[in-house]
């Protein structure tokens, strides 16, 4: 029993019933003028034309949202949609819904209406009022009995204000949803975000997690070495990485909390030297070679090779330990090639393993680049090429 009432404790319930009276507020105060059932004609004929104006999507939306689906009006999760329309398709199933609206709008209030009557006479026929002429009751007589029956009506009355607002509501659903193109804009939006989040985490792994095993060498580098001079150093190198990785923490930070503002000031491949003096102040003797204009490659292209080389030296830090790094860096042919080798331990992870790893073969499809990690002539060899159109 509690859970047939359950629905009647709900706002939504009562803001349904109201959206279906609003529809039908004009026509019926031209009732009290003139009492004629062209109104309502006149009414369906208004409504045709008003749905064809773009705006009027937005109106029904914003009512749609607020008393069908009780969400905020800002609320984009309620699969009606506020944005005007924008093309024929969806000035016709405006129109449709206009047009039931409103002829749902009159079978509701017309039923609640006989149903509130029949509720009043049934309570007053013990004390001898008449059932009202052309009501929809069928009884004759004054019988205190009569009252017995209130709860029929009143329960028709519920059902019929539930029954309404469902029906209302799953039109609401078809008519104001979302047309095919939009689910297409928003299904492209939703991926966009997706991978802005992937991108974000990888922006984090890499960026943190080379600061991180960079300080870490250095401080067991300068305890070990018990050279005044070469901690001095060793703290300078700490600090500067800090800085640096804090700065990218910062602005990773910024884009989470301005979803909407593009990122900027990434890091490019022209930026590499103070990549690689940091990795140079961890005890790696790293050889570098760059043939190209590295300048004019395009910014996405130079912003995630320069992550793939960082995420490469970070796994030579760390599984590798100080030993001589080659790096090459070469634009050519419409392609950036880097390559970043180092002699093969056994720290070194088999291929495929490792989410750096990972995050590389990532970045290079996503460009629609390729990469090779593994073993390679006695060296482990992290190998890119990503093209630059």
């Amino acid at each position: 029993m509690v859970r047939l009432l359950r629905p009647f404790g709900r706002a939504v319930t009562y803001t349904r019933w109201l959206h279906l009276f609003i529809a039908i507020v004009a026509p019926s105060l031209l009732l009290f003028v003139r009492e004629e059932w062209w109104i309502w004609l006149i009414a369906a004929a208004v409504l045709a034309p008003a749905g064809l104006v773009p705006a009027m999507r937005t109106v029904e939306g914003l009512q749609a949202r607020l008393l069908l689906t009780g969400h905020r009006h800002d609320s984009g999760s309620t699969g009606v949609v506020v944005a005007p329309s924008a093309s024929w398709g969806d000035r016709g199933r405006l129109v449709v819904w206009l047009e039931a609206r409103l002829l749902l709008g009159y079978a509701t209030m017309t039923c609640s209406a006989q149903l509130i009557f029949a509720t009043v006479d049934l309570v007053a026929a013990p004390f001898g009022r008449d059932f009202e002429e052309g009501g929809p009751l069928l009884l004759d007589g004054h019988h205190w009995w009569h009252v017995l029956l209130v709860p029929l009506p009143l329960a028709a009355l519920g059902v019929s204000v539930l029954a309404a607002g469902h029906l209302v509501t799953a039109l609401a659903l078809r008519l104001l949803g979302p047309s095919p193109a939009e689910r297409l804009a928003a299904l492209e939006e939703r991926t966009e975000q997706l991978l802005e989040r992937t991108r974000i985490a990888r922006e984090l792994h890499d960026s943190i997690g080379h600061a991180l095993t960079v300080a870490v060498i250095q401080a067991g580098a300068a305890r070990a070495a018990g050279d005044p001079a070469f901690t001095d150093r060793a703290l300078s190198a700490i600090e500067e990485t800090g800085r640096a990785a804090l700065e990218d923490l910062e602005r990773v930070l910024g884009v989470l909390r301005e979803s909407e503002r593009p990122v900027s000031s990434r890091p490019t491949l022209t930026d590499a030297g103070r990549l690689l003096e940091s990795a140079r102040a961890s005890g790696t003797k790293v050889d570098v070679e760059m043939t190209g204009p590295l300048d004019t490659v395009p910014g996405p292209v130079s912003r995630e090779g320069y992550r793939i080389l960082q995420e490469s030296l970070t796994n030579v830090l760390r599984h590798a330990g100080s030993v001589p790094a080659r790096v090459r860096v070469a634009v050519a042919d419409g392609t950036l090639t880097l390559e970043i080798r180092n002699p093969l331990t056994d720290g070194i992870p088999g291929p495929g393993r490792g989410s750096g790893l990972r995050g590389i073969r990532e970045r290079a499809a996503l460009l629609g680049g390729h990469a090779r990690t593994g073993p390679a002539e006695g060296d482990w060899q992290v190998h890119v090429e990503l093209p630059l159109s």
